[in-house]
């Protein structure tokens, strides 16, 4: 590999020939501060933040270090009083139309802009002048888009680009260039599959979550609500990040402390739920393997993958399992088994539940996720608001003492602690078919080729003694290629497919906690976080989803045996072929 030496700073550093100024400085442990800038998906040196001084021989002039490239012998500085001038100029330029409501934005303290703006002293009134205003875009459930506070960064049309979906992008020219659809329609009206990344990489507070909090504090404090809640296997994983925790703390002790203390007469977990969808989806595959049902079977878990199906690829529909997600599950056990156990009339129940998942909102309010006659969950907040709703009520979650989940929907297997990464779900499916199509307790239930980051993955497992093919899928643009492959006749011969609508899965979702962009860059936050799960599967004493007795017990109980007509009610639901310009 061919090596250029140059030094950032006085420093001698030594990178790969093609790497960028930026990508030196970082080798070379200097930070230079970027607002644009993502790692291979956002190298458009638009902002002007990252400039820096750059001497090739011909005296120092300024470039843009993320995509300006290196050349022998260069000498860059980083800091120089001309590239702190030409920082803080561009600073107040992006000020002089951004909306500086500092103090109610929910991205406040945790802001890309208000931080670099702290950092270098800017004078937020030094180019008063033009200021466009823009109508709030709230006609989705799950997210609100305030173009007063875009900075044009074009970070979330790169996110929404990467999910193939491509919805956003910048529209018209000059001073009145702004993000938005075509036509500039609400985001109703496109084909938005709620994911939410674009949330996630927002630097400022243009988009959010639509936040959902009032209504579970108006719930808790009326007496005549039965208020519970549900909280997601990848929250455990992310939570801590809200409140200084290193990224992939397990958190789940305190977790539920904190949600007892907030006042829910209930926690339940949403793992409970996640084994019965394993023991569902384990017998829709078996019997669509037996009695020759459309294969391959897609996972359903993921209500933004399930939308982008809905809305891409209507036609193949039928591949979806029939399975609720996990949450709608709980839900519908809640509602159902629970309510009549405990006495309450479903009608007095709040469901909350706490999801790493923007899409999560939009699917509250599907059809057909209603087991008991009302809505399965009423109210579904993200990773992100649970975190403000506990500091809002003076919690301090890092000296808060470990508690457990409430019983009997408190209970899970190591199957279900995987669901939030990419694969888990694959894999928790898989534990349970070879155990029942083989008719034996198998111990080697490791598929570890399904582990791993990556978009696409693929595997062929036997299973008593057939080789079944696999894949895994994470990301709307990895969904596209498995798709694709199976419109084209499933070449590669798949009798089994997740697919999760966000890279990484649920550990990645567009409602966990915000973490800056050189974050992003520099940690796999993806890998980290699914590693706090496999490790709290690998330690569990009963791993796959059909042997907890939690799961036997409510078959037994209520829904007369696995397959039964029952559980079908309560636990599966329908899909239907969308509109792309339309809901």
């Amino acid at each position: 590999m061919d090596m250029i030496n140059l030094k950032i700073n006085g420093i001698a550093v030594s990178v790969p020939k093609g790497s960028t100024v930026l990508e030196a400085a970082r080798v070379a442990g200097v930070e230079i501060p970027t607002l644009c800038f993502m790692k291979e998906k956002n190298e458009i040196g638009a902002c002007r933040i990252c400039v820096v001084e750059v001497n090739e021989g011909r005296g120092f002039r300024i470039v843009t270090a993320c995509v300006y490239p290196v050349t022998e012998g260069m000498e860059v500085l980083t800091n120089t009083e001309k590239v702190q001038k030409a920082r803080k100029t561009t600073l107040e330029l992006i000020l002089s139309t951004h909306d500086k409501k500092c103090l109610s934005c929910v991205r406040s303290t945790n802001c890309e802009l208000q931080k670099l703006c702290l950092e270098y002293g800017v004078d937020e009134g030094a180019f008063a002048g033009f200021k466009p205003v823009y109508e709030l875009d709230n006609s989705t459930p799950h997210l609100v888009r305030d173009n007063n506070k875009c900075i044009l960064c074009r970070r979330c049309v790169a996110a929404c680009q990467e999910q193939y979906v491509g919805v956003i992008g910048a529209n018209y020219r000059g001073i009145d260039t702004s993000i938005g659809t075509p036509f500039e329609v609400g985001l109703s009206n496109v084909p938005c599959i709620s994911c939410g990344q674009c949330t996630a990489v927002c630097p400022t507070g243009a988009l959010v979550e639509k936040d959902d909090t009032d209504k579970i504090w108006e719930a808790l404090n009326d007496p005549d609500k039965y208020v519970v809640v549900q909280t997601a296997p990848s929250i455990r994983a992310t939570l801590g990040e809200c409140f200084g925790m290193p990224v992939g703390t397990n958190v789940e002790g305190k977790m539920v402390s904190a949600l007892r203390r907030l006042g829910f007469d209930k926690v339940f977990d949403t793992d409970f739920a996640a084994d019965l969808t394993i023991v569902e989806e384990a017998n829709e595959l078996v019997e669509r393997i037996k009695n020759g049902g459309v294969l391959p079977m897609v996972t359903s878990c993921s209500p933004g993958w399930v939308k982008f199906c809905e809305y891409y690829y209507p036609d193949m529909i039928d591949h979806l399992s029939s399975c609720k997600s996990p949450q709608q599950m709980a839900g519908a056990v809640i509602k159902t088994y629970y309510a009549e156990k405990a006495g309450i009339d479903p009608k007095k129940i709040v469901s909350v539940s706490v999801m790493p998942c923007t899409a999560k909102k939009f699917e509250i309010g599907r059809e057909d996720q209603s087991a008991a006659g009302v809505p399965d969950v009423d109210i579904a907040i993200t990773t992100r608001e649970l975190s403000r709703m506990i500091m809002r009520a003076g919690l301090n979650f890092n000296a808060l003492p470990d508690e457990e989940f409430d019983n009997p929907l408190g209970e899970d297997t190591g199957a279900a602690v995987i669901f939030g990464a990419t694969g888990g779900v694959m894999e928790a499916a898989l534990r349970t078919a070879n155990d029942w199509l083989t008719g034996k307790d198998n111990t080697d239930i490791d598929f570890t080729a399904l582990r791993g980051t990556a978009g696409l993955k693929q595997a062929t497992v036997n299973i008593a003694g057939n080789d079944i093919k696999v894949a895994v899928a994470s990301g709307a643009a990895a969904a596209k290629v498995v798709m694709d492959r199976m419109k084209a006749g499933n070449p590669d011969g798949w009798t089994f497919v997740e697919i999760m609508g966000c890279p990484g899965g649920c550990v990645n979702g567009g409602g966990q906690p915000i973490q800056p962009q050189f974050v992003r860059d520099t940690v796999d936050l993806k890998a980290v976080r699914a590693k706090a799960l496999y490790d709290q599967d690998a330690a569990m004493a009963i791993r796959k989803s059909h042997e907890s007795p939690v799961v036997k017990a409510l078959y037994s109980e209520w829904y007369d045996g696995f397959g039964g007509h029952k559980a079908h009610h309560d636990l599966h639901t329908s899909y239907v072929a969308r509109n792309k310009y339309g809901k």
